[in-house]
């Protein structure tokens, strides 16, 4: 971190080091500028701003977010903007060495996740649901978009803080927000209707604990084949034990994750006979993703067509 914020301290000088080329978003033009750790915030952000403000993504398209390492480039946008969004501490525990290289008279920095509902990760995960502050936060499932409750509260806290640091345009902010958490709304309908009546009510994934949120909401049993961190190694013991699950509930499919590497859920398959379909957590999109200009909407839209399919929902 020493290194990092003396770098950052010349960087900042040095209007050059600015400059992006891992095909990421490009630099804010003139007016507002947002920077956003996460694909999700990106996405909600940029339906806030519509045309009143100019909403970046940090992290470079197809960066596995739990183990990103700040950039001397990245703490001089950050220090450039006028908001910063991130997820919370728990996500992205790297955003306080960013807020610490920027230093005072910074950009306002909005916590996504305030008044949002948390819930435990992995085998702490009872879907009981809890408010935030209720279990020790780093045992918490830092996923929480995957919640579309939680998804419009993030959006609300968003527009909240680009609002006040641009009141000229509140009144826009606010709108657009309303907006686009209809669409939330709605999509969390389509979600509970289109999961209400399926023969299986069992979602298996071949990687790390990412969907405990959704399948909280809508009544699914979640097993993941590891813990919450993307970097972590299945045992043995758990696949052994996914597998016999599997064979027991006649489980028809296993779900693969973006990013992470499949080799897990093709072994679990070839074990069971399983199919494989993918869900897209949404932390981030790849490059060419990016530059077709998918959606948070457009994933989630086809994550609920593959679990219909995976699940046999009627």
């Amino acid at each position: 971190m020493l290194a990092l914020g003396a770098a950052c301290a010349l960087a900042i000088v040095l209007v050059g080091c600015s400059k992006r080329d891992d095909g990421g978003t490009p630099p804010a033009r003139a007016g507002m500028s947002v920077v956003t750790t996460l694909f999700p915030l990106y996405d909600f952000a940029r339906n806030v701003a519509g045309d009143r403000a100019d909403v970046t993504l940090l992290l470079p398209p197809g960066m596995e977010p739990h183990s990103f390492e700040p950039r001397p480039e990245d703490v001089v946008r950050v220090s450039r903007a006028r908001v910063f969004v991130y997820t919370n501490r728990i996500m992205e525990p790297w955003a306080a060495d960013i807020l610490k290289g920027v230093g005072g008279g910074g950009p306002l920095v909005v916590d996504a996740s305030r008044g949002a509902r948390l819930l435990p990760a992995a085998e702490n995960h009872d879907h009981g649901g809890h408010r935030d502050g209720e279990h020790d936060e780093a045992r918490m499932d830092p996923h929480l978009w995957l919640d579309f409750a939680n998804a419009q509260r993030m959006v609300d806290n968003i527009a909240a803080g680009m609002a006040e640091r641009d009141p000229a345009n509140r009144e826009a902010y606010l709108a657009n927000a309303a907006a686009y958490k209809a669409k939330l709304a709605d999509l969390d309908e389509r979600y509970r209707r289109g999961l209400a009546s399926c023969s299986s009510r069992v979602v298996v994934h071949g990687g790390h604990f990412a969907f405990g949120y959704l399948a909280d909401r809508y009544g699914l049993r979640y097993e993941a084949a590891f813990a919450a961190s993307a970097d972590a190694e299945p045992t043995p013991a758990k696949l052994a034990a996914l597998v016999k699950r599997i064979r027991a509930e006649g489980v028809r499919t296993i779900y693969t994750e973006e990013l992470i590497d499949p080799r897990t859920a093709e072994t679990i398959a070839r074990e069971t006979g399983a199919a494989i379909l993918p869900l897209h957590g949404a932390h981030t999109v790849s490059r060419d993703d990016l530059a077709r200009g998918v959606t948070f909407m457009s994933l989630m839209e086809k994550n609920l067509e593959n679990l219909r399919k995976g699940l046999q929902c009627r």
